[in-house]
């Protein structure tokens, strides 16, 4: 054994009951179904999201106000289910509606919308917002983008919104605005490997990166050379730009993201030549966030989220938040 569980088939919950036991005051472990929701509730509209485990702190790490006000985790890379969702709904929400914040992936898009569904029979009243930046799988054939590090922008802002006491179209608006504003690209040194299993998810050479990584262990789009790290983030963040349409003059949010395994030192690198590459362009970066927040598992990497930040973007990303993972 390389990593610390027990048993694999009761890794997640055994992590959930000891996150919420370090985080005591924020939030509350419900394991049947299982759900994590804010220990204090607000009378506001509730923002739920939740995906597979395996990405953490993404979406547990930000329950709590100003963020999320329950998050639902699947087993390791898989969905939550449609049951669980439904309680997480039926918990959080607080008379005023509750938004789904929805990666776009085939499991937590069907299960999210059956929830939807079972919460309307509640009598909830429920937006959904689907979160879709990779450009890695920007194509018009299968499902389309799938939706990775932008989710938290989606979930900082918006939920900044509901804190404020935006009723549920609008909150439902900016989050929507948002998504459709963020564009994310990643690339892997090292594979991922799960527990249980004893090799990585894939093999790289030692001078070579996986570009264009989703955030479950799958590969890229191509393998290429490595570099320093000037050239790689300008690999990942011109196609960014590009997608985006940011022109000279515009402000950014910027995201620079580990994606499990890569050291604090080598993402501050990053940010460093992405300020520098978007400096270059006169685009200007307003705001920052630079550290693991959407991993997978013990992945090598990092990924490179931009949003265009309009004035009222950057005061929503500004308001307070207290959350496990992110506070200021």
């Amino acid at each position: 054994m390389t990593a610390l569980f027990n048993e694999p088939a009761g890794f997640v919950a055994e992590a959930l009951a000891g996150f919420a036991r370090a985080h005591a005051g924020l939030i509350r472990y419900e394991p049947d179904p299982g759900y994590v929701v804010r220990a204090n509730p607000a009378a506001k509209v509730a923002l739920v999201s939740g995906g597979g485990s395996g990405h953490e702190p993404l979406h547990t790490g930000f329950v709590g106000a100003g963020m999320l006000d329950a998050a639902v985790p699947g087993a390791v890379f898989a969905s939550p289910t449609a049951a669980q969702i439904r309680a997480a709904v039926r918990a959080a929400d607080r008379g005023r509606g509750v938004l789904l914040v929805v990666k776009n992936y085939t499991g937590d898009v069907l299960n999210f919308s059956i929830a939807a569904e079972l919460a309307a029979e509640d009598g909830i009243d429920v937006r959904t917002v689907l979160v879709a930046d990779d450009l890695a799988t920007d194509s018009a054939d299968g499902p389309g983008r799938r939706g990775t590090a932008a989710v938290v922008a989606v979930e900082k802002i918006a939920g900044a919104a509901a804190e404020a006491g935006a009723d549920l179209d609008a909150v439902a608006d900016i989050a929507t605005r948002v998504a459709a504003s963020a564009r994310t690209l990643a690339l892997a040194f090292t594979a991922c490997t799960a527990p249980g299993r004893d090799r990585p998810a894939f093999e790289l050479g030692p001078d070579e990166i996986e570009f264009g990584v989703g955030i479950h262990g799958e590969r890229g789009i191509e393998v290429r050379k490595a570099a320093p790290a000037a050239e790689l983030v300008a690999q990942l963040a011109e196609p960014v730009v590009d997608a985006l349409g940011l022109a000279a003059g515009e402000k950014v949010i910027a995201l620079v993201n580990g994606l499990g395994a890569t050291h604090g030192l080598e993402l501050a690198v990053a940010h460093e030549e992405l300020v520098s590459f978007l400096a270059a362009r006169d685009i200007v970066v307003a705001r920052a966030l630079v550290g693991s927040y959407v991993t997978a598992l013990d992945m090598k990497g990092c990924s490179i989220t931009l949003v265009r930040a309009p004035a009222e973007f950057v005061d929503r990303w500004d308001a307070p938040v207290r959350t496990p993972a992110l506070t200021w």
